[in-house]
C-alpha cells in the first residue's frame, strides 16, 4: 500500500476496543436503570406482575412498580389547585392533603408534609446519588423522592410523579 491511505483496523482490534468502551459505558447505564432493592415491607394491597399490568396504565405501571419517573411538566396534576386529597393511582391511597402542595418549579407535584402513615420511606442509590424514595404504605408503589429544600414549616420537598396520583376533589 501507498503512504496515501490509511490501513484499515484489524477487525480483533476494533473488537477489542468496542468490549473496553462496552465495559465503561455499561455499569454507568445500568446504574442509570437501577431499580431500588425490593422491599422487605408486606404491603395490604398485593398483586402479580400481570395483575398489576390489568390495573394501571402503562406510564403508571412504568413509575409506580418499576420505579420511573415521568417527564417534568408533564403532569396534569401540576395544576392541580382545587381542595381535596392526592391518592396514589394504583390503590387510592389518601397521600397528601391540597393544602400542603406548593410550586417548587422543578416541573413535578410538590408537597411540604404527606398525610400522617400515607407514605413510606427508603434509601435510593440509583442515578449513582443518595436520594429517600417515597412510597405507598399500602401498596409499595414508588412515588418520588424528599428533598431537604421545601418550604416552612417541615423544609421538606415532596417531589411525586404525578401521573402515579390521582386527585380526589372535596
Amino acid at each position: 500500500m501507498n503512504g496515501s491511505s490509511p490501513m484499515p483496523s484489524h477487525p480483533s482490534r476494533r473488537r477489542l476496543l468496542g468490549w473496553l468502551g462496552a465495559g465503561l459505558v455499561l455499569p454507568m447505564a445500568s446504574a442509570c436503570r437501577a431499580r431500588p432493592a425490593p422491599p422487605k415491607e408486606v404491603f395490604p394491597v398485593q398483586h402479580s406482575e400481570a395483575e398489576w399490568r390489568r390495573l394501571l396504565t402503562p406510564e403508571q405501571f412504568y413509575i409506580l412498580r418499576e420505579a420511573g419517573t415521568e417527564r417534568p411538566f408533564s403532569s396534569p396534576l401540576l395544576n392541580e389547585h382545587r381542595k381535596g386529597t392526592f391518592a396514589c393511582a394504583a390503590d387510592r391511597q389518601p397521600l397528601f392533603a391540597s393544602t400542603t402542595k406548593f410550586d417548587s418549579g422543578t416541573g413535578w407535584p410538590s408537597f411540604w408534609k404527606p398525610l400522617p402513615g400515607a407514605v413510606g420511606l427508603r434509601s435510593d442509590s440509583s442515578f449513582g446519588m443518595d436520594r429517600t424514595e417515597v412510597y405507598c404504605r399500602r401498596c409499595g408503589g414508588h412515588l418520588g423522592h424528599v428533598f431537604d429544600d421545601g418550604p416552612p414549616p417541615t423544609g421538606k420537598r415532596y417531589c411525586m410523579n404525578g401521573k402515579g396520583m390521582i386527585f380526589l376533589p372535596a
